[in-house]
């Protein structure tokens, strides 16, 4: 159009004057001399046009140029978007005091009897324990992936530190070290350490069939999430097994086709819960210790909105004695002194059954929740639940005998919205034998779903005002607990000693140099930001 429009313009340059000098009688001379500045006058035009058009072609390729980089741009984004991120950061302080069975001073521990048949201890109590102020930082950071259609990475890093330190406190955790099935769940150093990993494999040929493996969401289960202010369930098992293990799980879902029970879905799973490593032959015993591995069935028999029911039975396959610790850990209870590990040597004890269920539900703004488990051990020639005082005074062997356990966990939270408030409470038993699987609980000192007694507990939510939320994960608010731990008996879910009557049996417990826990009172108060 351009090329066009100039050649007509040239021509009409070239005509007009010619006409002109024609219709004005000029001479040829000057005829002459007037053509050939036009011609001159045109081809400086036509320089002049050539050099735009280089421009505008130089222009084009500029375009094109960008387009191309847009378009490199815009396929590196929609693959960096593929990733979601997503967190959480919680600080929270703790004030703990616990009254022990026997007060500083006490005799304690067995060390042998005088001429006159009495015994020598070999030590004293030191009493009660307590913490006026403990405070702690927890991040945890989670993403998901697709690769492809139907193959989904999930994960989650997380930090759990105290302050001030780069170690865990005393007594964390019930006094146990960090091992597999509480690291990022008990407070430990800054490093980020990988808390879930996982890839699920969905729609497996087009079924409502799933598989997954890896590093397993196990904690936090169900009903957990009503007293954490979480509006979904952060992990499918019930919170009697709050483990964080490596495993599988294949999976089938279904639909109950009615709005009342919504769907569902069972699943079994498997995991390794120690590694015993490469071993040496003894001869008689070629193996001196298996690995332990976990198996069973969770079955979602429900899901619909807030009314969910879970039924998880599974067994605990080769269970160790102890686990493998990151540090040296000594007791020196039970007979047990640090030459032998305070433990004494790493075996197997034979094998552990476990069924729990949970149902929760809503209620206008009255969330409650009802949950039971059952454990039952199955010992080898090593026993479970020992009789360690029986053992000293010559009675008995090893228990070799199964024991069942069971406990009840009732809780309500009742949300008032308009104040931006939700108060809740929670009550839990456990039997003297009862045994939960809860290493990776979120209690600061011991599990209270691992109580042999009565644990109780009130707690207020508060959503701060902050404003408009950002994303749908977005939230911030504070807790404030109190538990008071009563227990009736010693253990806290160790399965190696008998669990003692700690009103009936005081005298076992001092022959043994055992102090333990009889009640604790707790409170916390925690600043949570989700994001």
């Amino acid at each position: 159009m351009v090329k066009r429009i100039s050649a007509v313009a040239l021509a009409g340059l070239i005509a007009m004057p010619a006409a002109a000098l024609a219709g004005a009688g000029t001479a040829p001379q000057d005829l002459e001399r007037k053509i050939e500045e036009l011609a001159k006058e045109l081809d400086a035009l036509k320089a002049q046009l050539a050099s735009q058009n280089e421009s505008l072609s130089e222009y084009g390729d500029k375009v094109d140029d960008m387009d191309e980089l847009l378009e490199e741009k815009s396929e590196a984004w929609d693959l960096a978007a593929r990733f979601k991120f997503y967190g959480d950061f919680r600080t929270r302080g703790d004030y703990y005091s616990a009254s022990n069975v026997f007060s500083a001073g006490t005799p304690l521990g067995l060390a042998g009897f005088d001429a006159s048949g009495m015994p020598i201890f070999a030590g004293q109590a030191q009493g009660d324990q307590g913490n006026d102020t403990i405070l702690t930082n927890r991040f945890r950071l989670n993403m998901r992936v697709k690769a492809t259609e139907n193959v989904e990475f999930k994960g989650r890093l997380a930090m759990y530190k105290a302050w001030g330190m780069q170690s865990t406190p005393n007594d964390l955790a019930g006094g146990y070290p960090i091992f597999d099935g509480n690291t990022t769940r008990t407070p430990d150093d800054s490093a980020l350490y990988m808390d879930r990993a996982i890839v699920n494999w969905n729609n497996i040929g087009g079924l409502p069939v799933w598989f997954s493996i890896g590093r397993r969401p196990t904690t936090d289960g169900p009903p957990a999430h009503i007293r954490m202010n979480n509006d979904t369930r952060m992990a499918t098992p019930t919170a009697y097994m709050d483990y964080p293990f490596d495993g599988l799980a294949l999976g089938y879902a279904y639909d109950w086709g009615n709005d009342t029970l919504g769907n569902g879905r069972i699943r079994f799973c498997y995991g390794r819960g120690f590694e015993a490593g490469l071993q040496w032959d003894e001869g008689t015993n070629p193996y001196p210790i298996d690995d332990t591995d976990f198996a069973g069935l969770s079955w979602d028999v429900f899901n619909q909105g807030n009314r969910f029911l879970n039924i998880q039975s599974f067994g605990v396959f080769n269970l160790y004695n102890y686990p493998a610790f990151e540090d040296e850990f000594i007791r020196y209870a039970a007979g047990f002194s640090q030459a032998d590990g305070g433990y004494g040597e790493q075996t197997n004890i034979g094998q552990m059954y476990h069924t729990t269920t949970v149902f929760t539900d809503k209620i206008g703004d009255l969330n409650y929740f009802i949950s039971g488990g059952w454990s039952h051990t199955d010992p080898n020639g090593n026993g479970m639940f020992n009789d360690y005082y029986a053992m000293a005074m010559g009675q008995t062997g090893y228990n070799t005998g199964s024991e069942d356990g069971y406990s009840v966990y009732l809780g309500v939270r009742y949300d008032l919205d308009n104040l931006g408030l939700k108060l809740g409470a929670e009550y839990n038993y456990g039997s003297q034998y009862w045994v939960a699987f809860t290493p990776g609980h979120d209690e600061l000192y011991l599990s209270k779903l691992a109580t042999r007694g009565n644990t109780y507990e009130v707690y207020l939510i508060y959503d701060l005002p902050t404003g408009e939320a950002i994303s749908q994960y977005a939230k911030t608010f504070i807790r404030l607990g109190y538990q008071y731990y009563d227990y009736n008996y010693s253990g806290v879910s160790d399965y190696n000693i008998k669990p003692y009557d700690l009103d009936d049996e005081q005298t076992a417990l001092q022959m043994l140099g055992i102090n333990p826990v009889e009640s604790a009172h707790q409170v916390y108060l925690t600043f949570e930001a989700y994001f």
